[in-house]
């Protein structure tokens, strides 16, 4: 199955490429929430977050660090980001290729909009959900 992600690290599809290192890739992205939005992904196809090895997530935020630079010293000056990287369908992951988004902001309420519901009545109590954590191998 092909990956357009794939594609775009093959230069088989092209992209308004921002800057790369050995192990990621930092993009435009096609259908942006806000002006200088970016797409930084892995090089080599990983699925999601949790399946990235340590260095190439090392290697893909330190390429954020240096595109959000890029664009705060940019004509675009933002007033801050978001920073996002969703992981399996439920949580909003549509390519299944690990990336994160950097979202400028200029607006509180415009572009993306990061909303948490708090839930009052959890399944478990705190301490239990803890020891649920640490009893995993």
């Amino acid at each position: 199955m092909s990956c357009i992600f794939c594609d775009v690290v093959n230069r088989s599809i092209k992209a308004k490429i921002i800057d790369e290192n050995e192990l990621s890739l930092a993009f435009m992205d096609i259908n942006p929430v806000s002006d200088g939005h970016i797409l930084v992904i892995s090089k080599k196809h990983y699925r999601c977050f949790s399946e990235t090895p340590p260095e190439t997530l090392a290697s893909m935020a330190s390429l954020c660090y240096k595109v959000a630079n890029k664009i705060s010293n940019s004509k675009l000056k933002p007033l801050g980001f978001n920073y996002l990287c969703n992981e399996g369908e439920i949580a909003g992951q549509i390519i299944f290729h690990v990336h994160i988004h950097i979202i400028p902001k200029y607006k509180k309420d415009e572009g993306f909009k990061p909303s948490a519901v708090k839930r009052h009545n959890l399944n478990s109590s705190l301490d239990e959900i803890y020891q649920m954590i640490m009893d995993s191998k």
